[in-house]
């Protein structure tokens, strides 16, 4: 079965220098991954994640088509969470922001394996073996 994600911005600041790519990986699954369905944020497997070209370049992840990005298709604010000891958050792009708003994602560049822990960990599948 194929997940789908969908990249939703090229330049999120998770390290205060921009760049990086902002994704939402979605419970939708289907056997042809050509069928892509409907991608809205009320659809999420895990919270909004920033990583960098790697998950593609590696072969985890792969294009499969371009969908115009409407309003609609992205959540209305990011919530990231630096500490949640201190509990302070963060948008996509760095700036604080005062109180969490679900999905709440973890600050930070995420590697493809944390990204495939977190989706295994959702699925209630077991995680990767570390490398």
């Amino acid at each position: 079965m194929f997940l789908y994600g969908r990249v939703i911005s090229t330049d999120a600041n998770p390290l205060g220098v921009g760049g990086a790519i902002l994704i939402y990986i979605y419970l939708t699954r289907s056997r042809d991954k050509s069928a892509v369905p409907e991608l809205i944020p009320e659809h999420l497997l895990v919270p909004p994640m920033m990583t960098n070209k790697r998950p593609w370049t590696m072969g985890y992840f792969e294009f499969i088509e371009n969908r115009p990005l409407g309003h609609s298709n992205r959540l209305p604010q990011h919530c990231f969470v630096r500490s949640w000891r201190t509990n302070t958050y963060f948008d996509e792009r760095g700036e604080q922001i005062p109180d969490p708003i679900e999905p709440i994602g973890i600050w930070g560049l995420h590697s493809y394996q944390t990204i495939d822990d977190e989706v295994s960990k959702a699925l209630g599948i077991p995680l990767a073996p570390e490398e």
